[in-house]
């Protein structure tokens, strides 16, 4: 009787045992579960984060280049205004220059003594005198200059060579004479002076030479 007891004493300690071990693992796999669910949840909260992160790089590029191609839209508009006002008329200017010429080409015509002219006509020409300096002087108050370049260096930017002179008196390559006169808008060429320039006369002879031998 005594050993039923003992042996059902340490049945009972053996379950026991064995419950405990069962508790014990139950509750280590609910603390694993913990954590791999806390490690899961801190893994998706970097991912976010990281994701927030390059979406808010991606906003501030964008910001940046709207900016700049904002800005770079500002400063070309502002230089295509000023560009308009400046060079917007050339045409126009172009066309009244042929009529400007006219009129001093007239004023040139006019002998040097005037005494033997009637006093109507020594009235006119001094009047259409007056209104060619009128003329002259609102061009350069727009920034519209003439270019008269006699007795300069042949400049192939603003002068255009129509005829060469034979001469001693100017060094080859001078403006020996003005056909048509040049006009200068601001920075930019209306139209180029028409004009004569000087060549040594030992050129000519010795080309002139050359082509006697030649023959």
């Amino acid at each position: 009787m005594s050993e039923k007891k003992d042996k059902s004493k340490i049945d009972n300690e053996a379950n026991n045992e064995d419950e405990k071990v069962v508790e014990a693992e139950m509750i280590s796999d609910e603390d694993s579960d913990d954590v791999n669910v806390k490690t899961l949840n801190e893994s998706d909260d970097g991912n976010d984060n990281t994701d927030l992160e390059n979406q808010i790089k991606d906003l501030k590029d964008q910001l940046m280049r709207t900016l700049a191609d904002s800005e770079n839209l500002r400063k070309r508009t502002i230089k295509e205004v000023e560009h308009a006002k400046k060079y917007s008329h050339i045409t126009f200017v172009r066309d009244l220059v042929s009529s400007v010429d006219n009129l001093q080409r007239a004023l040139e015509s006019v002998p040097d003594d005037k005494s033997q002219l009637p006093e109507p006509v020594k009235n006119l020409i001094i009047g259409l005198d007056i209104v060619e300096k009128e003329i002259v002087t609102t061009f350069e108050k727009h920034n519209l200059k003439q270019i008269c370049p006699l007795g300069e260096k042949f400049d192939y930017n603003f002068h255009q060579a129509m005829f060469e002179v034979p001469t001693k008196d100017s060094e080859p390559g001078t403006v020996v004479e003005v056909s048509q006169k040049g006009y200068l808008l601001h920075d930019r060429l209306v139209r180029p002076a028409m004009v004569g320039i000087s060549k040594k006369i030992e050129d000519i002879e010795v080309k002139d030479k050359k082509t006697d031998e030649i023959e």
